[in-house]
C-alpha cells in the first residue's frame, strides 16, 4: 500500500488507492489501513466532500530501509540474511548496490 501511495502523483481517495493495489482488497480493509497509517503519521489526509484523500507523509526509501534494518537487527545470523538478500537481487539492483558501496567511504553511511 505504501508503494501505491508513493507512486501516486497527488493525494488519492481510498477507492483510487484500492484500484492501484493488486489482489482486489476490500474497500474497508484499505480504509482501515489508511486510518492506521494516519494515526502513525505516515500519511496525511485532506477532506474532500464526505471522504478523505491521502498522501504519503514520509520518505518511502527511508521507511523501507528502516524496516529492512529492523528485520536484520532481529536475525540470529545477519550475515546469512544479507547473503540471501544479495542472492535475490537482479543484475541491475546488484550493480546499483555495488555503486553505492563503492562511493561510500569509511565511517560514512550510504
Amino acid at each position: 500500500m505504501l508503494a501505491a501511495l508513493a507512486g501516486a502523483d497527488d493525494a488519492v481517495s481510498t477507492a483510487e488507492l484500492r484500484d492501484r493495489i493488486p489482489g482486489d482488497p476490500a474497500y474497508t480493509t484499505v480504509n482501515t489501513i489508511l486510518f492506521r497509517l494516519y494515526a502513525k503519521h505516515l500519511v496525511t489526509r485532506e477532506r474532500e466532500g464526505r471522504h478523505y484523500r491521502y498522501r504519503l507523509a514520509v520518505d518511502e526509501s527511508r521507511l523501507v530501509a528502516d524496516r529492512m534494518r529492523d528485520h536484520l537487527r532481529h536475525a540470529s545470523d545477519p550475515s546469512s540474511v544479507l547473503s540471501r538478500f544479495v542472492q535475490t537481487l537482479t543484475s541491475d539492483e546488484e550493480e546499483t548496490l555495488r555503486m553505492i558501496l563503492d562511493h561510500t567511504g569509511p565511517g560514512e553511511s550510504a
